[in-house]
């Protein structure tokens, strides 16, 4: 393989004959081919920060004026912020409890009998009005505690002297 000078940084590199037959092999790198010739900038990932180069279309494009280093980024930032009323899909709010708890890191573990499964987690309603999704009205339980709390005082009032 012959051994070639780049034609912008005089960097030597190899190229193979092929390339070199057809016009190519002149840069080093794709960084020196396109050196001066990209018009868009160097912007930082709204959500990690890293350094990506986004062309002037997508500068000029872009709603929010934020910019993200991949599908992944831009759904983190999209779900923290297209939540509740601002969702396209909101309806109501009623069915929304479980995900204020989980969005406000509470760690899901029943507060009676302290299970921590994830997959047996409930979420109750302490003043037992299921259209009151505040924080403070809202507490993890297991499904079997959850049925012990709806149904017998003595669990209820358990339930209470642990939360307060």
């Amino acid at each position: 393989m012959p051994q070639v000078k780049c034609k912008k940084c005089e960097k030597k590199f190899y190229a193979k004959p092929s390339w070199l037959k057809n016009g190519h092999g002149i840069y080093c790198s794709p960084a020196c081919q396109y050196l001066g010739v990209r018009k868009g900038r160097t912007v930082a990932c709204f959500i990690c920060g890293v350094k990506v180069y986004k062309s002037p279309q997508t500068l000029r494009r872009s709603k929010s004026k934020k910019y993200f280093c991949s599908k992944s980024c831009q759904t983190k930032w999209r779900n923290s912020v297209f939540i509740g009323p601002r969702h396209a899909n909101w309806i109501h709010g009623q069915q929304a409890y479980r995900s204020v708890l989980s969005r406000s890191g509470v760690v899901k573990m029943c507060s009676l009998c302290f299970v921590k499964d994830g997959r047996v987690m409930a979420t109750h309603h302490i003043d037992q009005n299921r259209k009151n999704n505040k924080l403070n009205n809202l507490a993890w339980l297991c499904h079997n505690c959850h049925f012990l709390v709806h149904h017998y005082d003595v669990e209820r009032q358990k339930l209470m002297e642990v939360l307060v």
